[in-house]
């Protein structure tokens, strides 16, 4: 059965419970309000530790998030399911772990094709499905299908149209860019269309502001595509609060991510480097965001989820920030792209003022594959066997019901494809270095170590000391578990499904 055709036939149902997949808790019916509008702000790049209201000792000032935080829920345990862009998302949109799809490491470019499967559920086809007016506003990152000219990746013709973005996977509109804002094209693409010819070419091999050559349309402008969005953003809300239907709105910044561009209003405004003052413009557009909700009534029943894709790069000179006492990873060892927390801790702070207590927190493990199944069962509706396979409901944290960990486990992925399982204080992580870019790098530097790490996260939540070898019991639990997640084609309850290619949880080793 198709996915709309099932959401169009499916019956309102009490059984999230189980779909959900951790059964030891309790779930309480979602409060007596109308349908929430829902606003995803996915920032990229954006460290635990840039957020004052995450860390103490945070150098930077991020207002504007502070505010969600103080008037919502702060997870202090939450997670990226991928340490690096393109994954993520996928997994945020679908409820799927994004190494069951083809892409099995690193990320996409700007010329390529979609990940998405058209066929395959997103949070969006099941919001819009129930009513909701969506809307993809920022970098996809997804792949979609330019029209060639020729077989050469490059060779594209952009007066043609672009086919499966996020159009084909639940949006009713988009406004977006392919890749990262350091891939080209430049190029904006709204609803299958080109805004804008390529009327140049340009590149930046500044340190901080670099992109690669590539062409670009005469409307983008590398500095102002973050405030860009914003305005776009927030125009959306204004207008789709005027019709009192529910609306969802995706809106993944490009930023902090390179390359940093913080306009002339912010350089030098953090005092540490211009990254630190690109986080500041970021709050900045984020702040334009929470004012549209507010100054738009619809603050009481609109859900705004803040967070990012994964942890901060070492393209924004963290030892500059660490010289001045700053860590974007907080107390995490390692950043993006590493299989440590600090690839893929993220900050995740949510507001809804209808039902979440203002100024609560929650310590129980949540990550972004989480979301299709929370608005699931925020709208009691049904899921499909071959949809969110990965995504358990963080209703029960929201309301304060949960009487235990709503996750049994989760899984993280590297950018070379190490993988990682977390189960309450224990996370064995199936690499014997950083699976990333930070030392041990994966090569010679982990010769010699041990294949696999075990680390208490309750007691060494800077992950310094490996215990593999006193708790082969633990990791021989684990690792199976892992096996288990993979062979079945999901790690929530439901009828086994089926990865998309071979996916083994151990990289050969030369």
């Amino acid at each position: 059965m198709k996915r709309r055709e099932f959401l169009k036939n499916c019956t309102m149902a009490a059984g999230m419970a189980a779909l959900s997949g951790f059964t030891g808790c309790s779930i309480k019916k979602t409060p007596n309000i109308k349908k929430p509008n829902i606003v995803y702000i996915l920032c990229d790049d954006m460290g635990y530790g840039d957020l004052s209201c995450l860390n103490e000792n945070s150098k930077v000032k991020t207002p504007n998030m502070d505010e969600i935080a103080r008037e919502g829920m702060i997870f202090t345990d939450a997670h990226s399911s991928s340490s690096v862009c393109t994954p993520t998302r996928y997994g945020l949109l679908t409820g799927r772990y994004n190494w069951r799809s083809r892409l099995k490491n690193g990320v996409l470019g700007g010329y390529s094709t979609h990940l998405i499967d058209p066929d395959r559920m997103t949070v969006a086809d099941l919001l819009r499905d129930n009513g909701y007016y969506t809307a993809c506003i920022g970098k996809w990152h997804l792949g979609w299908d330019w029209t060639k000219k020729s077989s050469k990746l490059t060779d594209v013709d952009f007066t043609g149209p672009v086919t499966n973005g996020p159009d084909v996977n639940g949006f009713d509109y988009y406004y977006a860019h392919c890749g990262s804002l350091d891939m080209a094209p430049y190029v904006y693409v709204q609803n299958g269309k080109a805004t804008a010819q390529p009327d140049r070419e340009t590149e930046s091999k500044d340190k901080y502001g670099w992109w690669r050559k590539g062409p670009t349309a005469s409307d983008f402008h590398h500095e102002d595509v973050t405030p860009n969005f914003a305005r776009r953003g927030a125009k959306y809300i204004k207008e789709r609060a005027t019709t009192g239907k529910p609306f969802f709105l995706y809106l993944p910044l490009p930023s902090p991510h390179t390359p940093i561009l913080p306009t002339k209003e912010f350089q030098g405004k953090s005092g540490i480097n211009p990254y630190c003052d690109f986080v500041m413009l970021v709050d900045d557009c984020i702040g334009r965001i929470t004012k549209a909700i507010d100054d738009s009534g619809v603050k009481e029943n609109t859900i705004i989820i803040l967070t990012a894709d994964n942890g901060c790069s070492p393209a924004a000179k963290i030892d500059e920030m660490l010289a001045k006492d700053h860590n974007p990873s907080y107390k995490f060892r390692g950043h993006k792209a590493d299989i440590y927390e600090g690839g893929h801790r993220i900050p995740f702070i949510l507001r809804w003022p209808a039902a979440v207590k203002a100024g609560s927190h929650c310590n129980d493990t949540t990550c972004l594959v989480d979301l299709m199944a929370t608005c699931a069962d925020i709208l009691n509706v049904e899921i499909p066997d071959n949809a969110a396979e990965d995504s358990v409901s963080m209703l029960p944290n929201l309301l304060g019901t949960a009487t235990g960990p709503v996750r049994e486990a989760t899984v993280h992925h590297s950018i070379n494809g190490s993988f990682s399982i977390r189960q309450g204080k224990w996370k064995l992580e199936l690499c014997g270095g950083s699976g990333g870019w930070s030392a041990p790098r994966p090569g010679k530097a982990t010769e010699g170590l041990p294949p696999v790490q075990l680390y208490d996260l309750s007691k060494d939540i800077a992950e310094k000391h490996n215990l593999q070898d006193k708790h082969p019991d633990v990791v021989k639990r684990l690792t199976a578990l892992l096996q288990q997640y993979v062979d079945n084609g999901r790690s929530t309850p439901g009828k086994p499904q089926t990865n998309e290619g071979q996916t083994p949880i151990m990289k050969k080793t030369k």
